[in-house]
């Protein structure tokens, strides 16, 4: 089936589901949960074959991470569509409502986008997540994987479809409410962006590279959503050993993911006492590449512990690096790190560590990114981390939304007015 078929099925699905009830996408979600846990041997059996193709393809082990699935993450899928569940149904809130003088009834409600196509690399949780939050939402989803997850994907779709299909005998889910592109070759992405008046939005989920071929190709609109350079800034009055814990945090946990920091900043007065601390606690893990200050300052303990600490390139403070790699930098004030950062950072999450609530509030209000953090890990930039059960992935635009994206973010408004014959 090509994309323009797939698009015509997915939209008359549409329109079935965006007059469902609340209970009714319930249901059907319910009985996802039921079916993903009845096929997870298959889920996971396909999962490790697209795992195995990876490695044998050389793929860093951070990124095997981002496409691995195990019953933790099963379980953690479920966890996000039951909170999905619990979630109060968007559509048909009324956002806005008043009178006209001459006597009108205007409200302004809440109603799906329609049909929403996805593209995204590697991480078949995307598969669930993206899948749950528009159906909430009252929307069809159209999901172009990669060829590195394919077998995973059409595991778990079949498992959706399948839980879907068993809900609708009972008059509640919708089976065309989703289809997986059938990913056979690059010109599927040219055919959903261009299409024009069958899919209402598309969403990129991804590395840069794979951003911005979707954000130049496409003739329909497109929710961004950015890779992730982000950075932490450690302030003179940073507690140091907070420091030390949540930049470990922020760059080993999930080295692969957009949220994971990429740079390290320093306040001059503490860079003699912190560097050292952390080139210590990242040795034998994380490759430092440090500017002229920073490097004189951590060179000479690769003599003594087993770190590996090399002069930064310009480019290294421009860079997603997806893997145990970490620029620093040495700068004057909360302003020189403030400014460093809006000229490098991709718009998505930034952290300062102070115990100054001035240049805590001043980082906040000029920083220039989705989420702004003080003293806290930028790896809690995260639908599940803020509550809403899943995410779509980090939008880093700023029209319509920005940040971790949840049910809402799948909907727009229209204006019903109810009058009595009024003319203008």
């Amino acid at each position: 089936m090509n994309i323009s078929a797939i698009s015509e099925k997915l939209r008359a699905g549409s329109n079935i589901l965006a007059l469902q009830t609340a209970a009714q996408k319930n249901i059907a979600l319910s009985a996802v949960i039921s079916s993903i846990n009845k096929n997870r041997a298959a889920i996971l059996a396909a999962n490790a074959e697209d795992v195995a193709l990876a490695r044998s393809k050389g793929t860093s082990e951070a990124l095997v991470d981002r496409l691995s699935l195990n019953d933790k993450r099963i379980d953690g899928l479920i966890d996000s569509i039951k909170i999905i569940i619990s979630q109060t149904d968007p559509i048909g809130e009324e956002v806005a409502g008043w009178k006209t003088p001459n006597g009108m009834s205007i409200r302004q409600v809440r109603v799906p986008l329609g049909v929403v196509a996805i593209i995204y690399e590697s991480r078949p949780n995307v598969t669930v997540d993206a899948f749950a939050l528009a159906y909430k939402s009252g929307n069809a989803i159209l999901l172009r994987g990669s060829s590195s997850a394919l077998k995973s994907n059409k595991a778990i779709v079949a498992a959706i479809k399948e839980g879907l299909a068993s809900s609708e005998a009972q008059g509640f889910g919708v089976v065309d409410s989703i289809e997986l592109a059938p990913c056979e070759s690059h010109s599927e992405v040219e055919e959903i962006l261009t299409a024009v008046g069958k899919i209402d939005v598309a969403l990129p989920r991804g590395s840069a590279k794979l951003i911005n071929m979707v954000v130049q190709t496409a003739k329909i609109p497109v929710i961004e959503t950015g890779a992730g350079i982000c950075h932490i800034y450690v302030d003179e009055t940073g507690d140091l050993e907070m420091a030390e814990n949540i930049a470990w945090n922020a760059k080993t946990q999930r080295p692969g993911v957009c949220n994971a920091i990429e740079c390290i900043l320093v306040h001059e007065k503490v860079a003699q006492e912190f560097l050292p601390r952390l080139a210590k606690r990242f040795a034998g893990k994380v490759e430092l590449r440090c500017d002229q200050k920073s490097y004189e300052i951590c060179a000479n303990l690769c003599k003594s512990v087993d770190c590996k600490i090399v002069p930064a390139e310009e480019a290294d403070f421009d860079t997603e690096f997806l893997d145990l790699i970490c620029a620093v930098k040495v700068v004057s004030d909360v302003n020189e790190a403030i400014t460093f950062i809006n000229n490098h950072n991709t718009k998505h999450s930034e952290s300062i560590i102070t115990e100054n609530r001035a240049n805590a509030r001043l980082f906040q209000a000029k920083v220039d990114a989705a989420c702004v953090y003080v003293n806290c890990s930028t790896r809690f930039t995260d639908g599940g981390e803020f509550g809403f059960g899943a995410e779509l992935g980090i939008s880093t635009q700023k029209l319509h939304a920005r940040g971790p994206m949840g049910i809402k973010a799948l909907t727009t408004t229209k204006y019903l007015i109810d009058g009595d014959g009024q003319v203008r």
